[in-house]
């Protein structure tokens, strides 16, 4: 039956069926309707819902509420009026006014049949799932299916799938939620509504990250964006579902942008819905990230909002992060710990399992503290539960409240058992996710399951079980067996385009010259770039921590200095001819304090002179941490080389700059685990290839000299010193070293570079090798150092070299003198050349320059990483 019969109303009729397609052309036609000749009430209203209808699909809130109740007012038939207040319901549950939207959509309801009545429903199914009214959404999007598989209305089934399978997908019940969302984005693209078919294949990306599989999550919402791009329509709300994908993995520095992005956004937009949403995610996100008067701050205001748009559910959620940051503040009371269990009832009853998991098991620890052991045992059994069903982290929390309350009935031994099931859970979790990255953020989750299993092993005074408890968390990006790396041509065309616009905006910076829009040029590159990485599949294995025997006799006479974090304590185990011993070092503050201000004295020598008070600084601070770090080990060292295994802010140490080290062979790693992978690594047997940097008439003359230690040698420099061509020629190489200007970037340790002739070549080009060399020297500033994230996961060139394959990195994790860096290359060369280990032979060239000053320093910023 046809809605009107006149050209005015066909002419309407024509904009409503516009507005999915092309908005901005479904206005231009209302418009038309509306100001030419006399329209009837049914054309006026028509015409009115499209251009209200349009402006929603362009997030313009204000104007489509406007539109929409001219559209109620016209003077035109019941069911007009009544499709009419069904649009505004579901605009003015976008605008966060949800009571009233549920009352518009329900009175509209008895004025429609068939599958107007269908459309109807799905409105209103939209407007209960916003109020967290989820059980009576899903039942109304199934009747809109229904209705419209009845009526043969396939736009209708198309979009009541689409709204079930994203909530369903939502609530983490993947009952149908791939099938809808798929056979939605087909029946989208069979009508041509390119936009609606986009918005179903996001909601697919949705599904995607909730059931984990983020790898498939990235991929799609990169291809997805190109479409979004290609069709010039803005999709700000979408900004919290890339929120939500990146605290999953957590990448939380990139959580918190978007976050504040799309706060920014949905305010402008006046999306008063969404930006409560988004306000709720950037307190998840500064709470994460340990700024809590900010994530109290916005969590309140978010709650505000949620109470007024009567959305109850989502107001008990921003309690939850409220009371979280409360309770990490150091609040300790009753009346904390009541709210904290009202509110993890509240979010079970609506659907929140994992925030009222998070709730529940802080709200236990609470109780034990305040002595209070009958009701924290009650609430860890009811969270214990959630280690049978649910994601990953949702499964290992479960595990964890067990071996909460198993060490609370004194059951130590079951308390590890449980602990050691909650980590395992994780590790397929981390195995799934492609890229180094990934798995390095990824160490967030486990921490506090390791710190109770390291507490345990401590307590004990066992040093095998320490070590073990320390190992079984402890840089698991690099247990996991690599993956092979993605070869993907748009990745590779995208970093070659970074390379042209990193050398543009140096030239710019160099000359003056405007850099704003190369710097913006810039950003989307690298954002472009993660994407492409991050969509790599998993699938690499765990290697499992070697114990004691196997690590003493790969160690021989060396001996194995594993530094631990143990609350505000710091301690290291200590391996020597298979006989493992535990010591305390005093407080994590103190070293971590000396360490920076030995850092601080030799760079001091380094870049602004070789003056009496940097050396005096330089000294006195090495002294204060080689004695913290040493002191009560030195009986047990002697003379013997060192495989040391830092913590935190001790893995940026210029270990040779310390008094015990200085002359002695240091090999640094990541974990014991690591360095053990990589010294039983065979190397490659393939050529040495040399590589010299632009802008550094050091670095040639350091390859040419190398040249002549390195008969037989590739050697690239000048224009033919191109990223890819030494990433090709350091496939399978033997021995790689490059002399370059190199970059640390702390933002993204990943972007850090290595300058070429052609631009810089980024860690994640490194990532992109098959077969990479044996042993790698990068003779450039900083190049040796990592972000440590928690899990005490680096990330840096360091983390990429030894991950993909390589035994050795010297690397140095200060800047350094070009000058006196190549004495000290060529005298470490000389040394390898004649057969001496990289390590030993980096100790012994570092002897051989001057004890003190600019000298000292230059050779003190070189570690070796990796097997030594």
């Amino acid at each position: 039956m046809a809605e009107f019969t006149g050209t005015g109303a066909v002419t309407a009729q024509r904009a409503l069926d516009a507005v999915q397609r092309y908005p901005r052309e479904a206005i231009t036609i209302a418009n038309r309707v509306l100001t030419t000749g006399d329209p009837t009430g049914d054309e006026r209203s028509t015409a009115e819902r499209a251009i209200g209808l349009a402006l929603r699909e362009l997030n313009d809130l204000p104007g489509a509420l406007r539109h929409l109740r001219r559209a109620v007012r016209a003077t035109g038939s019941p069911r007009t009026r009544a499709l009419a207040r069904m649009s505004l319901g579901y605009v003015l549950a976008n605008a966060g006014h949800t009571a009233a939207a549920l009352r518009e959509v329900t009175a509209a309801l008895p004025r429609l049949t068939g599958a107007d009545a269908g459309r109807a429903r799905m409105q209103r199914g939209v407007v209960l799932h916003y109020r967290g009214r989820f059980d009576e959404a899903v039942r109304d999007y199934g009747l809109a299916v229904d209705i419209a598989q009845r009526e043969g209305d396939l736009l209708l089934e198309a979009r009541a799938r689409n709204n079930r399978g994203l909530l369903n997908s939502h609530r983490g019940t993947s009952r149908g939620a791939d099938d809808d969302l798929d056979r939605s984005a087909t029946i989208f693209q069979r009508l041509g509504l390119d936009l609606a078919a986009a918005d179903a294949r996001w909601n697919s990306g949705i599904a995607a990250g909730q059931r984990g599989d983020v790898a498939g999550a990235l991929r799609c919402f990169a291809a997805v964006e190109q479409e979004y791009h290609r069709l010039a329509v803005p999709r700000p709300a979408l900004l919290l579902d890339r929120f939500e994908l990146l605290l999953s993995v957590p990448l939380v520095d990139e959580a918190v942008e978007v976050a504040g992005a799309a706060v920014d956004q949905l305010r402008r937009r006046g999306m008063s819905s969404d930006l409560a949403e988004a306000l709720l995610a950037r307190a998840r996100a500064a709470l994460l990230a340990g700024d809590l008067d900010t994530a109290t701050a916005t969590a309140g205001q978010a709650r505000t909002r949620f109470q007024r748009q009567g959305r109850r559910t989502w107001a008990a959620f921003a309690r939850h992060v409220e009371l979280r940051a409360e309770f990490s503040r150091g609040t300790r009371s009753p009346a904390l710990l009541g709210a904290m269990v009202r509110t993890a009832g509240r979010l079970d009853a609506t659907g929140w399992p994992d925030p009222a998991l998070t709730t529940r098991i802080e709200a236990a620890r609470l109780a034990t503290e305040l002595g209070r052991t009958g009701r924290a045992a009650e609430l860890l059994a009811a969270a214990a539960r959630a280690r049978h069903r649910g994601t990953a982290s949702h499964r290992a929390q479960g595990w964890y409240a067990l071996a909460l309350a198993r060490r609370l009935a004194d059951d130590v031994r079951g308390a590890g058992r449980a602990l050691r099931r909650g980590l395992a859970v994780l590790d397929g979790y981390r195995a799934s996710l492609g890229t180094t990255e990934l798995r390095a953020h990824s160490g967030t989750y486990g921490r506090e399951l390791a710190a109770e299993g390291l507490d345990i092993a401590v307590r004990s005074g066992a040093p095998a079980r320490v070590l073990a408890w320390a190992e079984r968390w402890r840089a698991n990006a690099l247990r996991m067996r690599p993956v092979l790396p993605p070869q993907d041509p748009e990745l590779a065309a995208t970093l070659a385009e970074l390379r042209l616009v990193s050398t543009a905006l140096e030239d710019a910076l160099l000359a003056d010259r405007p850099v704003h829009g190369l710097r913006r040029h810039q950003a989307r590159l690298e954002q472009r770039i993660r994407e492409l990485a991050r969509g790599a599949d998993g699938g690499g294995t765990l290697v499992t921590p070697p114990g004691i025997r196997r690590l003493a006799g790969v160690l021989g006479t060396a001996v194995l200095l594993e530094l631990v974090a143990h609350g505000d304590r710091l301690r290291a185990v200590l391996l020597r001819d298979g006989r493992a011993t535990l010591h305390d070092l005093g407080p994590l503050a103190d070293a971590l304090r000396h360490a920076a201000a030995h850092r601080f004295g030799l760079r001091r020598l380094v870049t602004t002179g070789d003056s009496a008070a940097a050396r005096t600084g330089a000294g006195h601070a090495a002294h204060a941490l080689d004695e913290q770090l040493f002191g009560p080990l030195r009986p047990h060292l002697r003379d013997r080389p060192l495989v040391i295994a830092p913590v935190g802010g001790l893995h940026a140490v210029p270990w040779s700059g310390l008094p015990t080290c200085a002359g002695r062979p240091v090999t640094v790693t990541p974990s014991a685990t690591a360095w053990l992978r990589a010294a039983e690594r065979p190397s490659p047997d393939g050529p040495t290839v040399l590589a010299a940097g632009p802008r550094l008439p050091a670095a040639r003359t350091e390859v040419r000299h190398l040249a002549r230690v390195r008969p037989g040698a590739r050697l690239f420099a000048g224009t033919a010193a191109t990223a890819e061509a030494v990433t090709a020629a350091l496939n399978g190489a033997g021995l790689a070293h490059i002399a370059a200007h190199g970059r640390f970037r702390a933002d993204n340790p990943l972007f850090s570079t290595l300058e070429l002739a052609d631009g810089p070549l980024t860690a994640y080009e490194l990532e992109r090798l098959v077969s990479p060399p044996g042993c790698v020297v990068l003779s450039a500033c900083d190049a040796g150092l990592s972000a440590v994230r928690p899990g005490d996961e680096v990330m840096g060139f360091s983390s990429v070299l030894l991950a993909l394959g390589t035994r050795t990195l010297i690397a140095a994790v200060l800047p350094v003198p070009a000058d006196l860096t190549t004495a000290l290359m060529l005298d470490l060369h000389r040394r390898m050349r004649a057969g001496a280990p990289p390590a030993v032979a980096l100790a012994g060239a570092q002897a051989a320059f001057g004890p003190t000053g600019a000298e000292h320093a230059t050779a003190a910023a070189f570690v070796c990483f990796g097997a030594g």
